[in-house]
């Protein structure tokens, strides 16, 4: 599951990182070290693609495939294609693309950090929404085209098996997140206008400088099972609606060269209008409480 873009390429690096620099150190005084780095491609299905906790296949199956780097100099990288629903962003061409990069150091089973830059991309995907709203007419105005590609600057803190990251939004917007794309959402699904038009009071913002933190711990129960826990918040600048917390509690089985996970996410939005896509004639939300299960092979 993609819960959280912090994975990017330190989280999701790291073990491939620790492979490259073991496989170094096993050479012995005088033997030519060949293997310097590590390059790993993961193909994952799963009943769901979540991003914090947020569905973004529209609670469908996803798949999502994955190629991480890993230099003994600490150097890492991931670009990383995921299936997303067309429908929760407006003429996607149903794909999202990430690609990161950044620097990790410290010992893996102690003090460690990292620091990077990602991007990622929604190819065609883009809507119109109005930044503003004619209080006397009753009427939203200033209609303009919002992209949902994002930026992030990112760093990472761990002790061991406990993670903290950071990212910090150092694009003009967090996944489409600008006056039109919250305070237009709110005016878009809800029959009382009162939470729009306090939105639109404030003026018009976008959400450069937005914060999202990870919290997560890995626990072995065994030679093959894990015990995943993840915490995660998020402070959408300029946008308190757009503000929430999410968490998941998972098992991880390596069996047959295949991990198996089961996952139950919860998230706790402030504003759910945000979280609603049109589906046909009806609403489905995003942010609803799920068992994700899903499957995944590295080569």
């Amino acid at each position: 599951m993609q819960r959280s873009l912090l994975l990017f390429a330190l989280g999701a690096a790291c073990a491939a990182s620790a492979s490259a620099e073991d496989t170094t150190k096993l050479a012995k005084p005088g033997e030519v070290q060949t293997a310097t780095y590590a390059l790993d491609t993961e193909i994952k299905l799963t009943t769901d693609q979540r991003n914090r906790g947020i569905s973004d296949s529209l609670n469908k199956p996803g798949v999502q495939v994955s190629l991480q780097f890993a230099h003994e100099s600490g150097v890492i990288g991931l670009v990383q294609l995921s299936s997303v629903s067309k429908k929760s962003y407006t003429g996607a061409d149903g794909v999202n693309l990430l690609l990161g990069a950044g620097y990790r150091f410290g010992d893996p089973d102690a003090w460690h950090f990292g620091v990077g830059l990602a991007t990622e991309f929604f190819p065609g995907a883009k809507f119109s929404a109005p930044h503003g709203i004619d209080l006397e007419a009753g009427v939203p105005t200033d209609f303009r085209t919002t992209r949902y590609d994002t930026s992030y600057a990112v760093l990472e803190i761990g002790w061991g098996a406990l993670e903290g990251r950071a990212l910090n939004v150092i694009s003009r917007t967090y996944r489409g997140a600008d006056t039109g794309g919250v305070c237009g959402q709110i005016l878009a699904v809800s029959e009382d206008p009162t939470k729009a038009i306090e939105c639109y009071a404030r003026g018009d913002h976008d959400s450069r400088g937005s914060w999202l933190f990870d919290l997560g711990y890995k626990l072995p129960l065994g030679a093959a099972t894990t015990l995943n826990l993840h915490a995660g918040l998020q402070k959408i600048r300029h946008f308190k609606e757009a503000d929430f917390s999410d968490y998941a509690i998972g098992v991880t089985h390596t069996r047959w060269g295949f991990q198996w996970t089961a996952e139950w996410l919860t998230t706790r939005t402030k504003a759910r209008e945000i979280f609603l896509v049109q589906d046909g004639d009806r609403l489905r939300a995003q942010d609803n409480n799920r068992l994700v299960l899903s499957v995944a092979r590295k080569f």
